[in-house]
């Protein structure tokens, strides 16, 4: 009876991300992950090629926050480092991303010799990402490799956030230990910690007058949202979402309040959300941005937060209890059933009835136009600046069909992102909101759009430069290059392009854009440099106090 083969490194990683649901993986390839490559080629793993290391690290982080976890593959250094900035943004936002890099030979480094792509020390790019990982390994020794991949995986899956795996390009093929058996390590809460934080939790929720949910983003990255909706139909509490949890819960649920950001967001949701006597964080960011730049009102004396790394009540902290069991707990928990209350709902925003030919695009006036445009299928993807906040009230139909760097904030993502989404879930057609300036940084990955078939429908808020910047503070610095972007599909021999100046325009080019299904569709639209949304004109009023 002949024995099986032991699969080599790179096959053995190979095998775990897809056992993790990995279909696709992102990157630029280059000599010293070669061998890499063309394992993945022979694997049930697709290869997408993108323009750029950093298109290849967005797109990357935004498989993982709709699929659950994501994968870039990329060279040495040159590659590394260029993806080192989505990552960290996919650190800052807990998106699970494994970087596959590929490095010099482990007998190659002997004697320390100056081989191409080297920064200063062998290990240099390791500890760089060292800083924006949760586990990070080099698999140097073929009896321990296996066990080193699944325990960044694992890492990886817990915290929900990046890790990096080096391959030295002579371990590519090399057996692995024959007798390793990879064994999944199930983590549990104190269960005597967990039933008094319940509790306490019980205890306040019963006894509040007029309780609220905030739901942000780690019920997106645990898939958490109808374990939320379960809660909130149970106990008839309604929910606010963060900018950077939009979507958390479908928008046209009656239980949803509307975005809760400070004195950013709606007053009335701002005033139910604060005068509650029980704030219920679950999985929230305390950023900056999500807090309204630090306008938000909420009293740790009145609150619940939740996160899988802190559970407090009040000022009571539990340890070693998992977020998981504690919502799941909440739902078994006597909770009681309260009668359905008077709380804000958010409004539609329509457009104008008859759009007029003699009328230009204004911000406003393109968001009113935009929440009509969204399908059931459509999946917001927004980059920084205007395109994050002008969509903040959008009316999204379904659960996680939102996407944004609310809080890392790096422009660039939006473009390379809706070729993430579309790939993790074909049945979604991403509308990607992206600026002018940010689209100088990464909107030629529309090219891999279209190489891989894919047809995101890419509006670029043409306003002439970094319009976040002018309201803070304004100079030729914030000015760019006038680019005819209309016009990329023809450079790029693909996908259709509309210049829109007038609201006739906009509704011509959208209606285009939804029957053409084959390819991606690029409108450029013309916004005077100095229309702003309102959510952006609250915003840059506060930040330009700290400037």
């Amino acid at each position: 009876m002949r024995s099986k083969k032991t699969a080599s490194i790179g096959e053995y990683l190979i095998q775990r991300l897809h056992a993790h649901g990995v279909r696709h993986v992102f990157g630029i390839p280059g000599d010293y992950v070669l061998g890499f490559y063309e394992q993945m080629r022979r694997s049930p793993l697709q290869t997408i090629n993108t323009c750029d290391e950093q298109g290849a690290g967005f797109a990357a982080d935004a498989y993982a926050r709709v699929r659950g976890l994501g994968a870039v593959c990329i060279t040495y250094c040159v590659g590394g480092l260029k993806v080192a900035n989505p990552i960290a943004g996919a650190f800052a936002e807990k998106s699970p991303v494994i970087v596959i890099s590929g490095a010099p030979g482990v007998k190659e480094r002997e004697k320390n010799p100056l081989l191409h792509h080297k920064v200063r020390d062998f290990d240099t790019q390791k500890k760089v990402f060292e800083q924006f990982t949760v586990a990070s390994t080099v698999l140097e020794d073929p009896q321990t490799a296996f066990q080193e991949i699944d325990r960044v995986l694992a890492a990886v899956l817990r915290y929900k956030r990046p890790g990096y795996i080096e391959l030295p390009r002579d371990m590519v093929a090399v057996p692995g230990h024959p007798h390793y058996q990879p064994h999944a390590v199930a983590e549990t809460s104190n269960p005597r910690t967990l039933k008094a934080a319940l509790a306490d939790a019980a205890e306040m929720i019963n006894g509040a007058r007029q309780p609220v949910i905030i739901a942000d983003v780690e019920l997106h990255r645990f898939g958490l949202q109808k374990q939320l909706l379960k809660l909130a139909e149970k106990t008839n509490i309604p929910v606010a979402s963060t900018l950077l949890g939009k979507s958390v819960i479908g928008e046209q649920h009656p239980f949803y309040l509307g975005v809760y950001e400070g004195a950013m967001g709606r007053e009335d949701v701002r005033r139910y959300v604060e005068s509650s006597d029980c704030v219920i964080l679950l999985g929230a960011f305390l950023t900056d941005i999500n807090l309204g730049v630090f306008t938000a009102r909420l009293d740790p004396a009145r609150s619940i937060y939740a996160t899988s790394e802190k559970l407090s009540i009040r000022y009571h902290s539990y340890e070693d209890t998992r977020f998981q069991d504690f919502l799941q707990g909440l739902l078994r928990a006597k909770l009681r059933r309260r009668k359905p209350g008077r709380w804000p709902h958010p409004s539609q925003l329509r457009p104008a009835a008859n759009p007029r030919a003699d009328k230009a695009v204004t911000v406003k006036g393109l968001f009113e136009r935009l929440n009509t445009f969204l399908r059931d299928d459509t999946v917001v993807v927004c980059d920084v600046g205007e395109s994050l906040f002008g969509a903040a009230d959008l009316y999204i139909h379904r659960g996680t069909e939102f996407l944004g760097p609310a809080y890392y904030a790096s422009m660039g993502f939006a473009v390379p992102a809706g070729i993430g989404v579309q790939l993790a879930n074909p049945r979604a057609r991403p509308l990607v909101l992206v600026g002018d300036g940010a689209f100088q940084m990464t909107g030629m990955e529309i090219s891999t759009a279209l190489r891989y078939g894919l047809n995101p429908i890419v509006v670029v808020l043409n306003n002439r430069g970094y319009g976040t910047e002018r309201p803070m503070q304004d100079g030729p610095y914030n000015d760019v290059q006038p680019w005819r972007y209309h016009r990329l599909p023809e450079v790029l021999g693909g996908g259709r392009g509309f210049l829109v100046h007038t609201e006739t325009e906009l509704n011509d080019a959208l209606e285009a854009a939804a029957k053409h299904t084959e390819s991606y569709c690029l409108l450029e639209v013309m916004l005077d440099q100095n229309d702003h949304s309102p959510a952006l004109q609250r915003l840059t009023a506060r930040l330009a106090k700290k400037i």
